[in-house]
């Protein structure tokens, strides 16, 4: 009981409390004034790619499932947001209502998009899931590119054609205009928010993972064919995983959308390189660790932007970087030494 107890205290410490102590002390460098501007508009970024990176790892580590379609969750709860917030802009409504409101419509779509596209990819296996997660993103971006959303006095208006299709009365405003998007998002995101979107994300994901449920999908992961022999229900387990796994990209998506004042369906957004990018955190943070995604994604997103002064050695530098890290979260001996570090200071807290 020593052991198990000692065990939660290391992760409740070493999931919230570091995180905690961190905003504080960016707080401090804020408030004193030595945080640059190029610092400052990285804060909120951190954020959702963090979420994003534990969103993919609840897939990817617990479930065993290869997918690529995260940057699309994110294009969806990040669109269907901005959308319920553009409508709700000028209201009586407490700003922080509308964007409580917002979270909830974002992560909502985001799931049930998950869950629509779970039900028919999840019988597929490996690189081909990869695949359809890949071309749903991609499917995703481009629709939102050709949506035309307006809406007056007579209600809303749709087209996939051109805005010359939608004719809005009097009094009318677009919501989305293709390939141009939403302009005027309300700015609803900072750095507090993320965080608190953060360890809200962590809270839930690692009470998925230690519920029967969340064992249940780890034994389906390990032995498929044993766990269906006991009666697990595995298709719709895994489902339920992708489902919430989607549903919290969808919060990315909609801290990302209110960061911005104009938001578009564009490439470096949304597309390929960006569910690549999200799976390169899982895959260098440890796949399965949610710490370790947290940590890859914070560096990785910290150092293009630090190394920009060194333009003729910044790739080198950068792939070095992947390289240990990688080592450091993945080699045997690497994971050894961590771990013993990290029961030397426990074990010295402990006693003190």
């Amino acid at each position: 009981m020593k052991n198990v107890q000692k065990n939660k205290i290391k992760d409740i410490f070493l999931n919230y409390g570091v995180i905690l102590i961190l905003y504080f002390v960016v707080q401090l460098f804020l408030k004193s004034g030595s945080v640059s501007s190029l610092m400052k508009g990285l804060l909120v970024p951190l954020c959702i790619y963090s979420i994003l990176a534990i969103s993919l790892n609840l897939v990817v580590g617990i479930s065993g499932e290869l997918s690529l379609g995260h940057a699309g969750f994110m294009c969806v709860g990040a669109f269907f947001s901005a959308s319920c917030s553009m409508l709700l802009k000028g209201s009586s409504l407490p700003p922080m209502l509308i964007f409580f409101i917002a979270l909830c419509i974002g992560a909502i779509s985001a799931g049930f998009f998950g869950f629509l596209i779970g039900i028919p990819v999840l019988r597929l296996k490996g690189d081909y899931l990869a695949i359809v997660t890949l071309a749903f993103g991609e499917i995703i971006k481009n629709i939102i590119n050709a949506l035309y959303f307006g809406v007056d006095k007579n209600g809303w208006h749709f087209s996939l054609k051109d805005g010359t299709a939608v004719a809005l009365g009097e009094g009318g405003k677009w919501i989305i205009k293709g390939a141009q998007g939403i302009t005027g998002t309300p700015k609803y995101s900072n750095f507090t928010v993320g965080i608190i979107l953060l360890l809200l994300s962590i809270l839930f994901i690692q009470h998925f993972i230690h519920s029967r449920t969340g064992r249940a999908v780890m034994a389906i992961r390990d032995n498929r064919i044993a766990a269906e022999s006991i009666a697990l229900p595995a298709s719709k387990l895994k489902l339920l995983c992708f489902t919430i796994s989607a549903a919290i990209a969808g919060i990315a998506g909609v801290l990302y959308a209110h960061n911005l004042s104009s938001l578009q369906a564009l490439p470096k957004n949304f597309g390929y390189n960006q569910s690549i990018m999200i799976l390169v955190f899982v895959v260098l943070g440890g796949i399965g660790n949610m710490r370790g995604s947290i940590l890859a994604a914070v560096v990785l997103t910290l150092l293009p932007e630090l190394l920009r002064s060194l333009n003729d050695y910044r790739m080198l530098i950068y792939a070095v970087v992947l390289i240990v890290m990688m080592l450091f979260t993945s080699a045997p001996g690497f994971i050894a030494f961590r771990e013993n570090i990290l029961h030397r200071l426990f074990r010295k807290e402990v006693n003190a």
